[in-house]
């Protein structure tokens, strides 16, 4: 197959990203279906089965990212398409509980190379006018992916989910072995001291400034998508909890890409967690109030939305080579898997001991807790280049 446009090429690696997240979103809308085949293992084992992809992503992220600069993206990006397809595949045979633990470890493995390549390649191939955009558009797979899948949810059969994605998966496999650039035929050296090298990763202000900030966008962002729509009034229930999604992926890639030409992603990011908070304090003066709980969950999605595109953004920014980007992408994987694993328990914790108010002052914190580990991290910058 002949050479596509970049452009082109950054779609594909979104359309992997796709897959990517459909690897949890396809878990958790056929959760009550999985019950019922799983059910007898008891609510701790099936919990297990949604969340033991993220673990794996928690536990290796910055291995992945190690690894992914030294196999080749291209490489890892096919096989981890592969791997996926296989193991959906097997997922639609509904298996024995341990043959489906096993299959969703090894789908871990899968959505954890997808998305450490994805960003890195995009942020390759994508022409230097045009990466902001792209950067922002991979930004967007999660929540684009849990919307198609809410409204595919509904007429889906486990079975019929399970093959659909598995041939999905193997289609973009197959069309990225056809049509990525080849890698590099020298790879760097061996990866030798992991321990040490994971040390040099969150020492760098570099490369550890994307995760960092992106870490307390994810505790909060995916708890507040989980936990509003329950205490919303039943009246504008559907509205926050469909329209919060949408309006963090509109405004990503529409305000926060025109941002992306005007000032730096690191700025962006810590003027949407800025944004965000009057939309905490408006969930706190109106809960309860149905459109006063929409208007301060759309303000906060809008402005986290920001966060989020411009945090992908950061890595291209702050890292020029191919290496740096992988091990900044997997630091981003591993950070933003605990901000995911831990934010919705603790903040659902808060809100039952401590009502709204737990909540909000968490979430304040968290905001200005982002903000200010961008700017001890730039200041560090600044010193080490002189500044």
């Amino acid at each position: 197959m002949r050479t596509l446009p970049p452009m082109v090429l950054v779609v594909l690696l979104w359309c992997a990203g796709l897959g990517a997240a459909a690897q949890f979103g396809k878990i958790s809308i056929l959760y009550q279906d999985l019950r019922q085949i799983y059910g007898g293992q008891g609510d701790v084992a099936l919990g297990l089965v949604v969340s033991i992809v993220g673990m794996v992503g928690l536990i290796f992220g910055t291995t992945a990212g190690l690894l992914v600069a030294r196999v080749g993206p291209r490489r890892a990006i096919v096989a981890a398409l592969a791997a996926g397809a296989g193991m959906s595949a097997l997922q639609a045979l509904q298996p024995a509980y341990p043959l489906m633990l096993a299959s969703r470890i090894i789908e871990g493995a899968s959505h954890l190379a997808i998305v450490v390549v994805g960003p890195t390649m995009i942020a390759a191939l994508a022409p230097e006018a045009k990466r902001p955009l792209a950067m922002t558009l991979w930004s967007s797979f999660f929540g684009v992916t849990y919307t198609a899948l809410a409204l595919i949810g509904p007429i889906a059969t486990p079975t019929g989910l399970f093959l659909g994605h598995a041939g999905y998966m193997a289609l973009l496999a197959a069309v990225l072995a056809l049509t990525l650039p080849p890698d590099p035929k020298q790879t760097p050296d061996r990866l030798g001291n992991l321990l040490r090298q994971h040390a040099e990763i969150y020492a760098s202000p570099r490369l550890a400034a994307p995760a960092m900030g992106f870490c307390c966008y994810t505790f909060l962002y995916v708890a507040v998508l989980t936990l509003l729509p329950p205490e919303t009034p039943m009246t504008h229930r559907a509205m926050i909890a469909a329209g919060m999604p949408l309006v963090s992926i509109a405004v990503s890639l529409s305000l926060g890409v025109q941002l992306l030409r005007l000032m730096s992603a690191v700025r962006i990011v810590q003027l949407g967690y800025a944004a965000a908070m009057p939309g905490f304090l408006i969930l706190w003066a109106f809960w309860g109030n149905g459109a006063g709980m929409v208007a301060g969950g759309f303000l906060l999605s809008a402005a986290l939305g920001i966060v989020q595109g411009a945090s992908f953004a950061s890595i291209p920014e702050l890292n020029a080579s191919p290496e740096d980007r992988a091990r900044a992408a997997g630091a981003v994987a591993q950070l933003g898997n605990l901000g995911t694993t831990t934010g919705t328990p603790v903040l659902a914790a808060l809100l039952a001991s401590a009502g709204p108010a737990g909540l909000v002052t968490l979430a304040l914190g968290l905001c200005a807790l982002g903000m200010t580990l961008h700017a001890l991290q730039k200041a560090r910058r600044n010193r080490q280049d002189g500044v």
